[in-house]
């Protein structure tokens, strides 16, 4: 019997082969198994209520320990199987399986398609050390615009159609990463002002195209030219500025305020201006 041999037929090579062949298919088991706990069980079409979680089964809920430990928010559920309660107001534009789906209302509001929102906790980030993550330059005096950049606090905000939605009272920075996350606009309506985050990664600063008469920005008097600096927002219109969502606290947003305002703002780019329709 040669070296390494178990019997006549099997030796030590062929184990070790076998055994990872083995180790390899409940690997592959096991990481398609751990995929399916967020979004699973599937369904297939409203008409239907097919529930579907195909090969292998959803896992059991597992619960993970977060850092900050606040009662309200200590545990995180993972595949707990509850899924999205909320009404979709969307509606098939045919009969037929696969159908797309339209707007039945407002989708800024009802948060549909690029316009929805994940049901995050509702409490707000915070530092490794406790603190609100993300708070105004107002709450924190360790933050401020530096000189050579202009301050958008008190300049008018531009929106995709021309209008004045607002103006920039306050910014948003955040604690963890040297960098602005919102701009807090204020936003006349008839009920009195009201306050709405916009992300700063959907906000441009440009030069006003013409200064209007007796402008001037008390913040940020350092011009280069006669023309001061103006906020523009692309993705919505000036009127939808007031049905936009807002924070419970005016110096904390949680994340699951966090989530609606990137949505109502993100979706803008295309239920705005009816941009989903062809352009020919």
């Amino acid at each position: 019997m040669p070296t390494g041999a178990i019997t006549e037929y099997v030796n030590v090579a062929q184990v070790t082969l076998y055994a990872f062949w083995i180790f390899f298919f409940a690997l592959v088991i096991w990481l398609h198994r751990e995929n399916k706990r967020e979004g699973y069980p599937l369904k297939s079409d409203p008409q239907r209520r097919v529930v579907v979680q195909g090969f292998p089964a959803v896992p059991p809920v597992k619960s993970y320990k977060l850092a900050d430990g606040r009662p309200e928010g200590a545990d995180a559920l993972i595949g707990d199987g509850r899924g999205d309660s909320r009404e979709i107001k969307l509606e098939p534009v045919g009969g037929w399986p696969g159908a797309p789906f339209e707007p039945t209302g407002n989708p800024l509001v009802d948060g549909v398609g690029p316009a929805a929102w994940a049901e995050r906790q509702d409490v707000p980030d915070v530092t490794f050390d406790g603190r609100l993550r993300i708070v105004p330059m107002r709450a924190d005096e360790d933050y401020r615009v530096v000189s050579r950049d202009p301050d958008p606090r008190g300049l008018p905000v531009i929106a995709a159609d021309g209008e004045v939605a607002g103006t920039v009272r306050d910014v948003w920075v955040d604690r963890s990463e040297p960098m602005i996350r919102y701009l807090e606009v204020e936003v006349p309506t008839d009920a009195g002002p009201r306050n709405v985050l916009v992300p700063n990664m959907l906000v441009k600063l440009r030069r006003m195209r013409r200064a209007p008469a007796g402008y001037e920005n008390k913040l940020h008097k350092r011009l280069i030219d006669s023309r001061p600096y103006e906020v523009v927002v692309k993705s919505v219109c000036a009127h939808h500025f007031k049905d936009a969502p807002v924070t419970k606290k005016p110096d904390e947003v949680t994340r699951l305020e966090e989530d609606k305002a990137m949505a109502y703002f993100g979706g803008g780019h295309l239920f705005a201006l009816d941009r989903a329709e062809p352009f020919v």
